[in-house]
Formats: C-alpha cells, structure tokens, sequence
C-alpha cells in the first residue's frame, strides 16, 4: 500500500505475451511524482512494449499499473493521464504549429482565449513563437519535434511518455534537445518516462536508468550506480566500454587474469578457485612507470583518435592472446609521446568487478 501512496507510478508483475512470444516479464517499478526515468536497452528488448503499456495504448496480459494511487491497469488511453511524443513525430501535416499544439485542448472543447494563451506560453517555451503559421514539411526535424513535445504538454498532462524522441536527429541537434528536455521537465516538474536505446542519452537526461534485456529487468539504478557498479555482465557491456577478461579467484581479496594478480578490496561473493569474467573500464588503467608495484608492462598496438582523448590498445606477454582498450587525455598522451609499438607500464586504479563465467 505504501508504494501506491509514496511512488506517482507502480508497475506491479507487469507480464506482455505476443502468442508464444514473451515480450515482458514480470517487470516491477515505482517512479515517484517529477521523476525522469529512462527505459534503456537494446531493439526488441521490450522497452516501448513498457511504455505502450503504461499508455493504454497496447495492454498489458498480466500485472497492474497505478497513476497517482489509481489503477488504470484496463482504461484506454483517453482515461489516463499523459502527453506522449513519438519517434516519428506524429504531427498533422495539414495543420499549423500552432493548430498542431491546439489539437488537444480543441477536442477538450477549451475555450479559445484560453487555447490561444495556452499555445502562445509553450511555444515560447519551446522556443518557436516565431513559427506559429508554419506547417511541419517547413520545419527543420528539431523543430518538429519541439512542436511535437509543446503538443504533448498542452493539457498539463501530470506524465510525459517520450518514445526515441531523438533518434532521428542528427549528433549536434540530439545534444542541443538532451538539454533543452531536461531543463524544460525540471522547470514543469513532470514526471516523465524516456525509452532510448542510446546509452549517452540516458546518462546524461535521466534520474533512474531501468535497463531492460529480453523483456527482463536488468536493473534499476541512478546513472552513476549504473555505470559505476553494474550488476550484470551484460549492463557492464551495454553501457559504456568495458574490458573483459577469463580470470580466476585466487583467494578473497585476489584475482588472477592469466600471470597477473589484481586485488580485490571488497568482499567478494566467489571462493578460490572460481572462474570468473574480470571487467575494468579503460578510464579505470593510468599510465605510470615501472617503479610501480602494482603497474605491469604492456605495448601499444593500435591508437584511436577520439577528439579530447585517445583510445590506445594494448597487449601484454602476462597476458597472451589478449589485448585491452585504455582511455587517455589528449594531453596525457603528448606528454608520454605514445605511439603504436611502444612500451608502456600501465596499473589499475580499482579493483576488477567480477562476474559469473
């Protein structure tokens, strides 16, 4: 009970069956009131059947979902709650901007001073009053999805469900929208669900991160808890880049990847002798020299040029047959004057997370 009251969404066993396809499983979730919360995860791992879902727009075949302490689980759309934006857009071609922003509020049978106030406040805050006259096919794709969002917020939906709102833009203009979302569901306070399958996206827009495989719940956690301490072998992969390597455990505080030793300095679930998957983050490996206990020598096989860094690839005769990525600042990497075929001593900042082999 205390979920339903203290959280403005709950998402209790939510289950979506396709005939023998199981599209969803078992999915629980609490959002509470203002909350952004990004549904992140690979094409077909069932992230817009979750938010169709949460619209009435494809229901569910088993679970409730409640909004502001209502079971909407079998209402359509048109008795819940929510502005939705879609990757497409969705506009009507044949109406204005302003027209397409009205729609709602007209079929609500709004009086029209208040439909003319109302449209005038969100393209101002969506920075479009100069477009009011404009049709969609003389918009520029941020500026129709701009539209497409003031449209979403003109009844003062209480949830914004965002379905890859910025897939089809390109890099500068996505960057440019990351922003201006954000800041704008700040200013509003709505409580708002993005489905992506961009991982940048969701660091950077989201206050929780649902990361979602096969319908399954990966996990649920704050951006950093995300990348920072991933609970699986596959969020460690989805998210960011991440180095994996066959090790064993050795003891409780000790790792071994092929000849090398890497400290463990938590507690780990494993026993001596386990096989495991070692993963560390290239940011996590620093270039050091070799009066560094803890550093170990590696040579340079390939350099990749990523604007303020470098990515540089790695082999290391403790460890044949594998290489490794580490991250370096550009300025780091003029410093050391590195280039391909080069020895280097490298050490790891933190210890290995490890998962099952």
């Amino acid at each position: 009970m205390s979920d339903k009251q203290n959280n403005y969404l709950v998402i209790e066993d939510l289950s979506k069956r396709f005939g023998d396809f199981v599209a969803l499983k078992d999915v629980n979730l609490n959002i509470v009131e203002g909350e952004f919360v990004c549904f992140l995860g690979p094409s077909g791992c069932g992230k817009t059947t979750l938010l169709r879902a949460i619209a009435g727009l494809d229901l569910q075949s088993s679970g409730r979902i409640f909004q502001a302490g209502k079971d909407v689980s079998v209402l359509p759309p048109a008795e819940r709650d929510f502005g939705i934006v879609f990757q497409s857009y969705a506009l009507f071609p044949n109406l204005t901007v302003e027209k397409n922003v009205a729609y709602g509020l007209e079929n609500r049978k709004t009086p029209k001073d208040q439909i003319k106030e109302r449209v005038a406040e969100l393209l101002e805050l969506v920075g479009l009053s100069d477009k009011t006259q404009s049709y969609p096919s003389n918009l520029s794709g941020g500026q129709q999805q701009r539209v497409a969002l003031a449209r979403a917020l003109a009844t003062s939906p209480s949830l914004l469900l965002l379905d890859e709102p910025l897939s089809a833009l390109d890099a500068k203009v996505r960057a440019f929208l990351r922003h201006e979302i954000k800041q704008l569901q700040r200013k509003l306070g709505v409580t708002t669900v993005m489905v992506t399958h961009d991982q940048e996206e969701a660091l950077t827009m989201a206050d929780r991160i649902v990361v979602i495989k096969d319908g399954y719940v990966e996990q649920i956690g704050t951006p950093n808890e995300i990348y920072q301490q991933p609970q699986t072998k596959f969020v460690a992969d989805f998210i960011g880049t991440m180095n994996f390597f066959k090790a064993q455990v050795i003891e409780n505080d000790g790792v071994k990847i092929d000849e090398l030793i890497f400290k463990l300095e938590t507690d780990s679930e494993y026993f001596k002798g386990d096989q495991v998957i070692a993963a560390i983050r290239p940011e996590e490996f620093i270039i050091t020299d070799a009066s560094n206990k803890s550093a170990f020598e590696t040579r340079i096989e390939e350099i990749e040029f990523l604007g303020n860094f470098v990515r540089v690839l790695l082999s290391c005769d403790q460890m044949p047959g594998q290489t490794f990525v580490i991250s370096v600042e550009e300025r780091i990497f003029r410093l050391h004057a590195l280039e391909e075929g080069q020895v280097i001593h490298v050490n790891a900042l933190v210890s290995p997370r490890l998962y099952p082999l």
